[in-house]
């Protein structure tokens, strides 16, 4: 049963809904497929590619829950 993207993502829910927004896919500004940014910039940049999108979802979701904690979110 699919689940909506809110449950299966909570930390980029609550990222785009209160801090910044991210970016899916290739262009010519940028090596990664996926990025977090907020007002001063890039928070994080995923890898070139990913077998998935799920995947690539995925680690943007771990990659903003340890910067979340970092910044003592």
């Amino acid at each position: 049963m699919a689940q909506n993207l809110e449950a299966t993502y909570p930390t980029i829910t609550r990222w785009v809904q209160e801090y910044g927004w991210i970016e899916i896919g290739q262009d010519d500004m940028s090596r990664s497929f996926i990025r977090a940014l907020d007002d001063g910039g890039m928070v994080w940049e995923g890898r070139k590619s990913y077998p998935t999108l799920d995947a690539a979802l995925q680690a943007l979701d771990t990659a903003l829950v340890a910067w979340m904690r970092e910044q003592g979110l």
